[in-house]
């Protein structure tokens, strides 16, 4: 059997699915197999999947489900002891899988490893921007308001963490074993690692380095940020069933973290006045943050007010100089 289950959703991405098998076979550690969940999708991709015929990977095709359905059939299909994600547009390192092996066979409390991400565009050029989270010492409540794994290429999981926060849902009147809630469109990742935070033992800990590389895609799905605010609602009332003591005490500060993240999205997507909005509102729930973290809130503040009165074609060229600098 395998150590490691890659598993990788796919649902047209045909522009970028080759790159993300591509950046999988090249892994420095080789023990590991590639399941590729083909969603439902109406484009060239699952044909692309195909094409490659490297032994450790297997296709899984079913109905749309979502991300999150799509990564549960992944799961309850994998052989490994761990689980790592990789979304179909993402990269990865290629000692990345080596790294997490390392770090969680001699971590053995810790269940979720992780590291910093790279921001890339859609050539996969680098746009200046990375996440170098907090890798040590987190804490739920670090969880909640600053989600420090950041994205869902970025984890390598323990299988039995899975096991232990693992539920029953029904689909098309089947009933299976779950562990992404699949009612959620955006934000599955955050409430599966408030699950994990809040209802058992394993440990967050993160590595050095930015060993996965994130896609920004313009007009994507991750660049709806009223959804998303709509979804990450629904993960703190969820939250809040189970683990009241945590969104009474750190609700407000995990909402104002979560806004600015959007104001800095829609900054990116030269939306000034909406980013203008998320930021005055993330200061109103917790003016805390301007002390807790002044450069990134005053970068984003000054960012969406560039944006708001800038031409966009400009405030795009400043923006690429900037990163690029």
């Amino acid at each position: 059997m395998p150590q490691i289950s890659v598993i990788m959703p796919v649902y047209n991405v045909e522009k970028f699915v080759a790159r993300s098998i591509a950046s999988v076979l090249r892994q420095s550690y080789t023990d590991f197999e590639l399941i590729l969940v083909n969603d439902g999708g109406k484009d060239s991709s699952l044909t692309i999947c195909q094409s490659f015929k490297d032994p450790r990977i297997r296709i899984i095709s079913q109905p749309n489900r979502g991300l999150a359905g799509a990564r549960n059939t992944g799961i309850r299909h994998a052989n490994g002891r761990y689980i790592a994600l990789l979304d179909s547009d993402d990269l990865w390192h290629e000692d990345k899988l080596n790294q997490h092996i390392k770090h969680l066979d001699a971590n053995p409390t810790v269940g979720v490893s992780y590291s910093g991400s790279l921001f890339i565009d859609e050539s996969d050029a680098s746009i200046g921007i990375s996440m170098r989270p907090k890798l040590k010492q987190i804490d739920t409540a670090h969880i909640f308001c600053r989600n420090p794994i950041g994205n869902g290429s970025a984890p390598v999981i323990r299988r039995r963490v899975f096991s232990d926060i693992a539920f029953a849902q029904t689909f098309n009147g089947k009933t299976e074993w779950a562990y992404f809630d699949e009612t959620f469109r955006f934000g599955e990742d955050i409430e599966c690692w408030m699950r994990i935070a809040c209802n058992t033992k394993w440990k967050f800990e993160g590595i050095e380095g930015d060993l996965t590389s994130y896609r920004i895609v313009s007009g994507g799905l991750s660049s709806n940020t009223t959804k998303m605010y709509e979804f990450w609602n629904r993960m703190y009332v969820k939250v809040e069933s189970y683990a009241p003591e945590i969104t009474l005490q750190h609700g407000k500060k995990a909402r104002a973290y979560q806004l600015r993240y959007y104001a800095r999205r829609a900054v990116r997507e030269g939306q000034g006045f909406k980013a203008f909005a998320y930021v005055l509102k993330s200061l109103c729930y917790a003016p805390i943050i301007l002390i807790e973290d002044p450069k990134k809130t005053l970068v984003t503040l000054a960012g969406a007010i560039l944006a708001s009165i800038l031409p966009k074609a400009l405030f795009q060229r400043l923006e690429y100089s900037v990163n690029r600098g």
